[in-house]
């Protein structure tokens, strides 16, 4: 029973012991043992790496000898010092094998203070890791001292400079020295940013309370300690605890704590020699704090303090008045910044000058014996009139040249006017035309062309610094003028463009011109193209920016159309988003794009409420005269529209046709384009048509034009693009980032497209049956057609053909064509009806 009851010093019962011995074997003697082990191995490599690069070149030729006792070795660990330090610095990591002392320590230290071992994993990667980048960065210096970056590091170093040289593996170790810093160190730009602009010797008023510790400087009187610790005083013992527990909770407080209820009420309380510790209380908030209005303390409501504090102590609260609209967006702006539309492409290069190509080496060349000769012409023409002349001056352009005369006094203008075929019979010119008089000067001009024209490459266009330096919404080069000028026009003012000319006169290349002036000068999300292309070739090309600039509707093909059929769902798509963008204007309370899209950029609209970065969007369509013939007012209608409203709104269309003629260029058209191009054209007529003057018949082609913006006509040759370059310039675009697809356009439903049919049977036209036995027997389904052969009203025969397209027996709305017929015959449609009612 004594035996059995026997137990030791720590009550436990020996047997019990042993099992538990036996259970834990790794104790914590062996963690303490194991950890002393492991600091004095870490001093040991302490003291063989730093004896070694003292002694190591007396004892290299003794670590052959390691057996023979006899050998001596300087090392401070003898031989096995001497081999250690070999092994790590020589044939190891070199002067980075010092890093592993910092790891033993750690270890030793992890043991025996039974700290977690886990954090060890993280010290080892991270050890690993700089011993690796420090031995390969001195491995560039072996050469001199082997012991610098050891065997591995030489070896890793020229490994790596097999592959990447000397540049590229320093690289790749300032990178892993940046990796090192950063994750493990923590250092960050905005640490360093931190440490600049921290002053030294800046001390704030609140620091000044506090010493480096974080405790409260508070000054303590000589006389209140002598009261604390007099012998003639008792002090409770746990009261003085509690006080002392007070003054640490003051202590640990970051702000200046409020004064106690018994210190509020201090002059009703007489201080006792029992509570003698409380009089240091007095001073202490008198001196430290003499200004400082009572707070609410950590940890307490405002409830809470009204209820314990004295009566007469009130505290006001007043609720905060709402922020305006106006400063949240300044502060947003001040946060963010004003918003970028081009941040998703900010990468996103402009096209760059080179991409054009130089045709002309010089300018333009001066024949100084042509111009002599036709001057001498005009003033001999002129004499056989009696006309007599002033003045006469030359201003040399790159097609023509514009001759200035001024006539003597009592000389008709229009005696000079009809003297045109003449001037033109004794210049033996292509053709002469005669402004009289030249608006803005008292002179007369005619214009001859040149016998050797210059061509004007559109690189010389874009490179000048007038379209460079334009402060334009959307900037237009359109070529030079007379006077050798860089002509640049602002599509957003015009607002719509309206091209003409006959075939092979130089439309394409104008058309190309535009677009290429707005690739150069507009990012991707400011503008974006719809392209029209009857003729299937001329626009093909920008296919490749399709997902940079171009727009088209949901679910199509090509951004490019070329199937007139969906240009008209394309025009009334357009007409959607002119729509969409005013009610967006109108809940902005602004007048036009420019105003709102600054607002977006100041943050002064919410996205959530649908507000968005409107870009621009052009129009462009290469043959209007095709579209007109195809689909006729189903086009003219919303180009119309579009033309009316959708200047204020970004929305600017350019129209080019070869048929300048009343039928396709309609007074509503022409009322709505005041800027207009004219190119060669074959008649006076086409010319009246497109300028409502005469001149454009008197053009030489190659690109002459006549320009006007509804006043004055002004002669440019237009700047010449090739296919080669625009592919150039569209292969560089399409190159880069793009957006995930095009801009798209909002779905258009036309009001017979089918969409919304009614195809329940029972809610079908009591004359549903008759109505489709006329449509097969005739094979047109028109609603023309049921309202003759029926006598019905037209929203009745509508209604009549939207239901025949539901059930099938018609096709969808295609125009103005009638719709396609589904059943061949009457035979057909009895057997259509019996299936129906076999279903239903």
């Amino acid at each position: 029973m004594a035996k059995s009851n026997k137990k030791d010093a720590a009550g436990k019962n020996p047997t019990q012991e042993n099992k538990e011995n036996k259970k834990f074997r790794f104790t914590r003697r062996h963690k303490v043992l194991l950890g002393v082990l492991f600091f004095l191995f870490s001093v040991a490599l302490l003291l063989s790496f730093v004896s070694y690069f003292l002694y190591g070149d007396f004892d290299q030729s003794e670590l052959t000898a390691f057996g023979n006792r006899e050998e001596k070795v300087y090392n401070w660990l003898g031989k096995f010092g001497a081999l250690l330090a070999d092994l790590f610095l020589y044939r190891g990591f070199g002067v980075a094998s010092f890093i592993f002392i910092r790891f033993f320590f750690l270890t030793g230290a992890h043991l025996v203070l039974d700290l977690p071992l886990k954090k060890l994993k993280k010290v080892l990667f991270w050890d690993l890791f700089l011993t690796t980048i420090v031995s390969i960065a001195f491995g560039f210096f072996n050469a001199y001292l082997p012991e610098l970056g050891g065997v591995i590091g030489f070896e890793m170093n020229l490994y790596m400079q097999d592959y990447l040289g000397k540049t590229g593996t320093g690289l790749v170790l300032v990178f892993g020295l940046f990796m090192f810093l950063i994750f493990k160190v923590k250092i960050s730009p905005d640490t360093i940013k931190n440490f600049f602009e921290k002053k030294p010797g800046e001390e704030s008023a609140e620091e000044a309370l506090h010493d480096g510790t974080g405790t409260q400087r508070v000054p303590i009187a000589p006389d209140d300690a002598a009261v604390a610790t007099g012998n003639n005083f008792t002090v409770r013992e746990n009261e003085e605890d509690d006080d002392e527990l007070e003054k640490i909770e003051l202590k640990t407080v970051p702000e200046p704590p409020v004064p106690s209820q018994f210190e509020i009420n201090r002059e009703a309380l007489k201080p006792t020699i029992e509570h003698a510790s409380e009089i240091n209380l007095e001073p202490q908030v008198k001196k430290v704090f003499p200004d400082v209005s009572p707070a609410v303390p950590v940890g307490k409501t405002l409830h809470e303090i009204i209820e314990t504090d004295d009566e007469s102590f009130v505290i006001e609260t007043f609720e905060e008045e709402n922020i305006a609209e106006e400063n949240l967006a300044a502060k947003l702006i001040q946060d963010f910044g004003e918003f970028d539309p081009t941040l998703e492409l900010s990468n996103y290069q402009l096209p760059g000058i080179e991409l054009l190509k130089e045709y002309a080496a010089g300018g333009i060349t001066i024949n100084q014996a042509e111009l002599e000769e036709n001057k001498n012409r005009i003033v001999e023409t002129l004499r056989n009139y009696k006309i007599d002349i002033a003045q006469i001056k030359a201003t040399v352009g790159p097609t023509v040249t514009l001759y200035e005369i001024v006539p003597e006094a009592g000389i008709r203008i229009s005696k000079i006017k009809s003297l045109e075929d003449d001037i033109a019979l004794s210049l033996s010119a292509l053709g002469i035309r005669i402004i009289a008089p030249i608006p803005g000067k008292g002179t007369i001009g005619i214009e001859v062309p040149n016998k050797t024209a210059t061509m004007v490459p559109m690189k010389s266009v874009i490179a000048s610094p007038k379209f460079q330096s334009a402060e334009m919404e959307l900037p237009i080069a359109l070529g030079k003028t007379i006077s050798n000028e860089t002509f640049v026009v602002d599509l957003a003012k015009m607002p719509h463009l309206l091209m003409a000319g006959a075939t092979g006169q130089g439309k394409s290349v104008g058309l190309n011109a535009v677009l290429t002036s707005l690739l150069y000068k507009k990012h991707p999300a400011e503008v974006k193209f719809v392209l029209v292309d009857p003729k299937k070739v001329e626009l093909t090309l920008f296919n490749k920016i399709e997902r940079h600039y171009l727009a088209k509707l949901p679910d199509s093909g090509d951004a490019i159309i070329t199937d007139n059929t969906k240009v008209i769902n394309t025009l009334n798509s357009l007409c959607v988003e002119m729509d969409n963008r005013y009610s967006l204007l109108k809940e902005a309370a602004v007048r036009n794009i420019k105003e709102y899209n600054e607002k977006f950029r100041q943050r002064r609209l919410n996205p959530e409420n649908g507000h968005r970065f409107l870009p621009y969007i052009v129009l462009v369509v290469d043959e209007f005269a095709d579209l007109i013939m195809t689909a006729g007012k189903e086009v003219e209608t919303p180009i119309a529209r579009l033309a009316q409203l959708a200047r204020a709104i970004g929305i600017h269309l350019i129209i080019a046709t070869q048929r300048p003629s009343v039928n396709v260029i309609t007074g509503i058209i022409k009322a709505n384009f005041p800027a207009r191009i004219a190119f060669r054209v074959t008649s006076k007529i086409d010319s009246r048509t497109i300028l409502d003057s005469q001149g454009a018949d008197q053009l030489i082609g190659r690109g002459d034009m006549l320009y006007t913006q509804g006043n004055d006509l002004v002669r440019v040759q237009c700047a010449f693009v090739d296919t080669p370059e625009v592919e150039k310039i569209t292969e560089f675009i399409g190159a880069q980032k793009a957006y995930p697809e095009a801009y798209l356009l909002p779905e258009y439903y036309g009001e017979e497209s089918g969409i919304n049919l009614d195809i329940d049977v029972s809610e079908r036209d009591s004359m549903f049956r008759e109505a489709a036995e006329v449509i097969v027997t005739a094979q047109q389904g028109s609603a023309s057609l049921l309202q003759r052969k029926l006598k019905l009203g037209y929203n009745r025969a509508g209604r009549l053909i939207d239901q025949l397209e539901a059930a099938g027996i018609v096709g969808p709305f295609e125009g103005s064509k009638a719709r396609n017929v589904l059943i061949p015959d009457l035979v057909s449609l009895e057997q259509f009806f019996k299936n129906e009612e076999n279903n239903f």
